[in-house]
Order: structure tokens, then sequence, then C-alpha cells
């Protein structure tokens, strides 16, 4: 009997290829959720955490139990008096120095394991660039130092001129860069690789202010691509306005951590600084409850107060009923600079 040519009849081949179809699209779709799992929970796991570190030079401890943590795709300021164990905490992070005792995880991983730190990226303060090379041949070397194979290396080199603003540098030698130049593209450098995690100790230090807004600007588009970026500086106002997260350590220990905000109300609180200048130096000490807004000779005169549109006038009032007429009038937030004054009683100086 003959089929009929509407009739449709699935040969062993056909169903054969069905399933293998069929378990194609499955293990796709395996892979995919597989590929999902990892990355949330790549989110959820720290991107770095540090305890109880130690590091010993002869009888001097530079970190005395270093603890803190970094959320994936965070940017954290780590802050700190000169020899408080900042750039030492990098060091032992970035492999260039051991700990004394303590561990350093990278996304859950012992950062001394094998191919662990290949998620880091790394820029030192010190300018690491060769001055007799040009912008190109710097990134070009640095690719291969970071193991790219070369069309990644021609890639990622096109993307680095255009992100630092030096296309029309590209040919010309580093040497004869400023400080500022040679900044963006050690930070280039330090990034060829794409990495998780960048670490940057003082990046702007001993730039100008378009320099530092520039490389401020580079910082953000990796943050919004995803990057965890830790840094050190010595401009409180970076750290304030650039981190979600502040740590702060003194005498190789950590003092404080938190948002700005949480800062601000674990140590100064929310009371805002009222600085007044009078038509004249004091000639006595006022009377309680203004004894202690000046010193006898100064025309400066400061408080603090909790309610502005309240105490303000009535504090205005009170210097002017003493003969006194105020010629200017400041009234500050709390900000990071009296946060770390407060923690550490010590300037942030470069």
């Amino acid at each position: 009997m003959s089929v009929p040519p509407s009739s449709a009849t699935v040969t062993p081949v056909d169903a054969g290829s069905k399933l293998a179809s069929t378990s194609e699209r499955m293990s796709a779709e395996q892979a995919a959720n597989k590929a999902a799992e990892q990355a949330a929970q790549k989110i959820q796991t720290p991107a770095i955490r540090i305890d109880g570190l130690r590091k010993q030079f002869g009888s001097v401890e530079a970190l005395r139990g270093v603890s803190f943590s970094q959320v994936c795709g965070q940017r954290l300021a780590l802050l700190g008096p000169n020899g408080a164990g900042k750039t030492t905490t990098i060091r032992c992070l970035s492999g260039r120095t051991r700990p004394s005792s303590g561990t350093i995880e990278l996304f859950g991983h012992p950062i001394d394991s094998m191919g662990v730190r290949d998620q880091l990226g790394i820029v030192p303060q010190e300018i690491a660039l060769y001055g007799d090379l040009t912008t190109i041949e710097n990134l070009r070397a640095f690719g291969r130092f970071h193991g790219l194979n070369r069309k990644t290396i021609k890639d990622r080199v096109q993307w680095a001129l255009h992100w630092t603003g030096l296309e029309d540098r590209a040919g010309s030698l580093v040497n004869g860069f400023s400080g500022g130049m040679k900044r963006r593209v050690n930070l280039a450098c330090g990034v060829l690789h794409q990495p998780s995690v960048l670490l940057l100790d003082e990046p702007t230090v001993g730039v100008d202010p378009q320099s530092r807004q520039k490389i401020f600007t580079m910082l953000d588009q990796l943050h919004r691509a995803g990057t965890s970026i830790l840094l050190t500086t010595h401009h409180l106002d970076e750290a304030q306005q650039y981190s979600d997260q502040i740590v702060i350590i003194d005498q190789g220990t950590v003092v404080a951590e938190g948002t700005i905000d949480e800062l601000i109300d674990q140590s100064v609180g929310r009371s805002r600084m009222v600085r007044l200048r009078i038509d004249r130096p004091l000639d006595r000490l006022l009377p309680s409850p203004l004894s202690k807004l000046g010193r006898v000779g100064s025309d400066q005169l400061s408080t603090r107060i909790d309610d502005v549109s309240k105490r303000l006038p009535q504090l205005l009032t009170a210097v002017h009923e003493q003969g006194y007429r105020v010629c200017d009038v400041d009234v500050s937030a709390p900000s990071l600079h009296d946060v770390f004054l407060h923690l550490t009683g010590h300037e942030l100086r470069d």
C-alpha cells in the first residue's frame, strides 16, 4: 500500500536528529543557567576580603590585624595618615610583599591560589612606564606582559588610546608627556587585561585639576562596567566624592569603616560648624554661653549648632548685643576631613 504524498513519515535518522537537537538545546540552557548562577554568586561574594592581616618589618609592626571587605562592583577608598599601613596593605594584595599572618581572598578564593591574581589590575603610585617607548609601544608591551594574544592586544590598545584621549599622541615618546598624561597611560596599562578588581595607589598624586578630573572620568567608566575599585588617596575630597565605602586605618589597624554618612554619624555627628568674622578683634572674653566662641585678640568666632534655622539668628543677635558687628558668616556641613581629624588627630598630607 502506497503512502499518500501529504502524509509525513519519521525515519530513524529524523528521530535521532530531533533528539540530538533537543539535547543540544538542553545543554545550552544548562550552560547558560550555570553561567548565570556563577555570575550571581560572584556578585554576592566579596570582591576582596581581608581578615586579621599583619605585617612586621623587623621590630616595626606595619599592619596589626587589618580586616575589611569590599563588595563586588564597589568603589572603596582606603585612607590613613602617613605610615598608617595603606601602601603595605596594597603591596600585600598585589603580591609585592608577603604578610606575616592573616588571610586575603579575591572572590572567595585565597589570593595566592593559581590564577587568582589574574583578576587584579594594579596601578602603583610610581609611574611604571618605559619613557623611551611611545604610548602605543608601552600599551603593546603591557598587553604582552598580561598574556594577551595579538588580536586582543590590537583591540585593547585601540580602546585604551580612545579611553585615555591620547589617540593623537599614540606615536609620541612617553618621556615628553606631562604628569597627568603619564598617569593616564599608566592607568591604561594596568587595565588592558580587563581586571575584575583594580588597585590604585595614589592615582592622582602630582597632577593638575584637569588631569584629576579626566582620571576620575575614566575610573567612572570602569565602575559602570562593573569593575571593583580600591584606591588610596591623600585627597579627602576625592574619597568623599568618588567612593561608595571608606576604610580609615591608623597605626596599622582599622579605626572606622562605612559610607560617608555612617562615618559622620559614628564620629562628629550632624551638627553644623558656624564661623563668624566680626568687625574687630575681641577685647575681652564674651560672657557665658558665648565664652567659648573665640579668644581675645581674634576676630574669628566659631561653634557647632544643631538647628541652623533656629540657633543661627539667636547667635547673631547675642554677638550683636555684645557690641560687635558680624561681617561674614560661614556654615558648613560635617565632611570627611572633620571625620578624619576626629578619628586620627592628623591632617592627611602628601
